[in-house]
């Protein structure tokens, strides 16, 4: 065994438990280090206080002399929660979250030290911007950029810093980050909703979209990580042989969570709860080693900003507990991957859930207005959708293992179908009465009726209707959640607007009562949306069939996905709400074919580095092992010793055959990379994606053999029995 491998085992068996024990209860935890309604009712003015919500609430602009105060009354009360510093949180294009810290304290004039945090502090700070991801936006020589405060996401404390929620813009002003692109999309949503929604309630204000994250994770031993380059340096496993025990006994899902892993749950709920993320549900998911944990639902900004701290926390505590959180989509071959799945609904001022059905569904007339307006929105701009959860990462995981396929389709559950199809034949405006569906469990005396939900669940749908919200399954598990929200409220608002003018054209024109002209409107959407309704199997070729024939698109890999983002169809949508211009959307467009490249690039350097300098060598170590064994039993057994030798002989063949396989395609895959690297980037992206990744599999084909062959004293690489069950 390497000694590398043999010390991380050796570590794990050696690892003292970590202990993690809290007395407070989690309801006086939440929000305690967090800048909250709680605390700013306590530490600003009421004018003060009252001009922060109006931000929230209204939009409206916070002056200079108010944030001064408020900056005072923030200081206040970070400085006595202990914190030292003050940062510009944020989410630039990388992925990640930014941060740069200062320090509280100033030197005066005179000599003194005071601490000192003002309103310029708190609403705007000047980053270096030409060190991002900026499409051409800047460059290096105008690296100018600023963060803004976002008062609609509050300010917290963690790790002694006073983090302010931000977003991140040029000095000329284009968006440099996700969450601006989000904001008004949001805006365009809650515009574009309330408009439609006082069809049914005149008082209606404000319609927010809510979001709640499910984020699923890996587990691995730090010291098994660090054994791996392949996990160290592209967060998943390149090589490696399926172990004989994986998920197939489905005995991990919901089982009991394993108690190294439960301590380290239980500290990161602590934390997450004093940070303000709702953290509600945890449990095993369904590949080893695998888990999941998820908030309750929030206002779609917060709950974004609350996934992206999350993922930060879950590192940091991770570390503590000699954890490596891996986020990748697909991590381990032959197992489920993770994704990030995204429950999306509207909500009103007013507590309506705007996609929950009524006791009838038929005659529930907002319901189904909000309901198939979305379905609309996402049959007409599905390839714009398909483009916002694109990555490399998420595309070892569409279509495998439980995943969503790359087709995106829409399941809304029998019932529900049979609704619109009832309704589509509908051609005198009378909607016949659709009673409640029950459930009767044949276990007398003992299970009551139940109310049948109105959707079934299909893990293969990318994104679904499940009850008063659309899952959208399709997201990975390293995203941010700001892209794909981005995109789904843009089209169901674009979607919304030119509902609201179609059914206000009939009342107007054609003098149609307001029921009757919604209720037509819906009707011919309806028809126009049915071929994205798909309640089947999302695995098969017969649906990759029939999608065709519907004239839905396949995007099968992350470049012909993103041609999408900058269609005309797209800019169209993104110009008309606001939310972005055509050169941010352009320049988004070739960030995220960039990141592609360099990631599958890495990929490609990693798994020639890892197959030519530690599994060929091993290899032939092996062999030599083995040849030294045959001429061993050449010099006792004479010309006999080939009866004896037959195995060996077998396997010193097939190693040579493996290594000499290796060796060619990781030459020829090399100078592929060459090829790609001088094309421009449309062309170069196109070559990683169809003609680089080609040699990943074949490559790891050959090597996984050869683990099968060595010694397993020899492999210097943790294996996947090691990664998946050594806790």
């Amino acid at each position: 065994m390497s000694k590398l491998r043999f010390q991380a085992l050796h570590d794990i068996h050696q690892r003292f438990k970590v202990e993690f024990n809290s007395k407070e209860k989690p309801v006086d935890l939440f929000r305690k280090n967090v800048f909250g309604d709680k605390a700013m009712r306590q530490y600003l003015s009421t004018v003060s206080y009252e001009s922060v919500q109006n931000a929230i609430n209204k939009g409206d602009n916070i002056g200079r002399i108010t944030a001064d105060s408020i900056a005072t009354g923030m200081k206040t009360w970070a400085l006595e929660k202990g914190a030292t510093h003050y940062t510009h949180w944020f989410q630039p294009l990388t992925g990640a979250t930014a941060e740069k810290h200062d320090a509280f304290f100033e030197i005066t004039t005179d000599g003194h030290v005071i601490d000192k945090f003002d309103g310029a502090q708190l609403a705007q700070q000047e980053p270096d911007a030409s060190s991002f991801p900026n499409g051409g936006i800047r460059n290096t020589f105008e690296a100018r950029g600023y963060t803004a405060w976002d008062p609609t996401s509050p300010a917290f404390i963690y790790d002694k810093t006073l983090c302010i929620p931000t977003v991140f813009v040029a000095y000329t002003g284009e968006a440099l980050d996700y969450k601006t692109p989000l904001l008004k999309a949001l805006n365009a949503i809650d515009v574009a909703a309330t408009n439609v929604a006082h069809y049914f309630n005149k008082n209606v204000s404000k319609v927010t979209a809510t979001l709640g994250w499910e984020q699923e994770f890996f587990l691995i031993d730090k010291s098994l990580a660090a054994a791996r380059p392949d996990i160290t340096l592209t967060g998943r496993t390149l090589l490696g042989h399926a172990s004989a025990k994986g998920q197939q006994l489905e005995d991990h899902y919901f089982g009991s969570i394993p108690s190294r892993v439960l301590v380290y749950l239980k500290e990161l709920e602590q934390e997450s709860l004093q940070l303000g993320i709702p953290v509600k549900t945890r449990h095993n998911e369904v590949a080893p080693n695998q888990f999941e944990i998820a908030p309750v639902y929030e206002e779609a900004n917060l709950a974004v900003d609350h996934n992206a701290l999350l993922m930060d926390v879950m590192e940091k505590i991770a570390q503590r507990h000699h954890f490596k959180v891996l986020f990748h989509e697909k991590p381990f071959a032959g197992v489920n991957g993770s994704g990030k799945h995204n429950n999306w609904s509207l909500a009103t001022d007013k507590g309506v859930n705007l996609l929950s059905p009524g006791s009838t569904p038929m005659k529930n007339l907002q319901f189904l207005t909000f309901f198939i307006n979305t379905i609309k929105a996402v049959h007409t701009h599905e390839e714009l959708l398909r483009a916002s959860i694109a990555s490399a990462s998420n595309d070892y995981r569409l279509g495998a293992n439980e995943a969503p396929p790359s087709i995106i389709s829409v399941f809304i559950g029998s019932q529900l179908t049979r609704v619109l199809d009832e309704l589509e034949k509908v051609t005198d405006g009378k909607l016949s009465p659709q009673e409640k569906t029950d459930l009767k469990l044949n276990v007398i005396g003992k299970i009551p009726e139940i109310l049948l939900d109105n959707t079934d669940r299909n893990r293969t749908s990318p994104f679904a209707f499940t009850g008063n919200k659309f899952e959208f399954r399709a997201v990975g598990s390293s995203a941010n959640c700001a892209s794909p929200m981005t995109v789904l409220n843009a089209i169901v608002a674009q979607q919304l607007i030119d509902f609201k003018s179609s059914v206000d054209a009939l009342i107007e024109g054609k003098k149609m009562k307001k029921d009757d002209a919604i209720f037509n409107v819906l009707r011919e959407y309806i028809k126009d949306s049915k071929s994205i309704r798909f309640e089947g199997d999302g695995y098969g070729a017969a649906w990759e069939k029939e999608a065709k024939k519907r004239k839905i698109s396949n995007n099968k890999n992350t470049v012909e996905a993103l041609k999408a983002k900058v269609s005309a169809s797209s800019i169209h949508i993104f110009e008309n709400l606001s939310i972005m211009n055509k050169v941010e959307i352009q320049a988004r467009y070739e960030i995220e074919l960039e990141e592609y490249v360099k990631r599958i690039q890495i990929e490609s350097r990693v798994l020639g580095d890892i197959a030519r300098n530690h599994i060929i060598p091993t290899a032939i170590r092996y062999q030599n092992v083995l040849i030294d064994n045959v001429k061993g039993l050449k010099e006792i057994y004479g010309e006999e010793y080939t009866a004896f030798a037959k195995a060996q002989t077998l396997i010193i063949k097939i190693i040579s055959e493996k290594v000499a396989i290796v060796n060619a395609l990781i030459l020829d895959m090399t100078d592929t990379r060459r090829k790609a690297n001088v094309l421009e980037l449309e062309k170069r992206a196109k070559y990683y994606a169809e003609e680089v990744i080609a040699f990943f599999n074949t490559i790891r084909k050959h090597c996984d053999k050869l683990e099968l062959l060595v010694e397993d004293e020899l492999w210097p690489l943790p294996k996947y029995r090691e990664l998946l069950f050594v806790n």
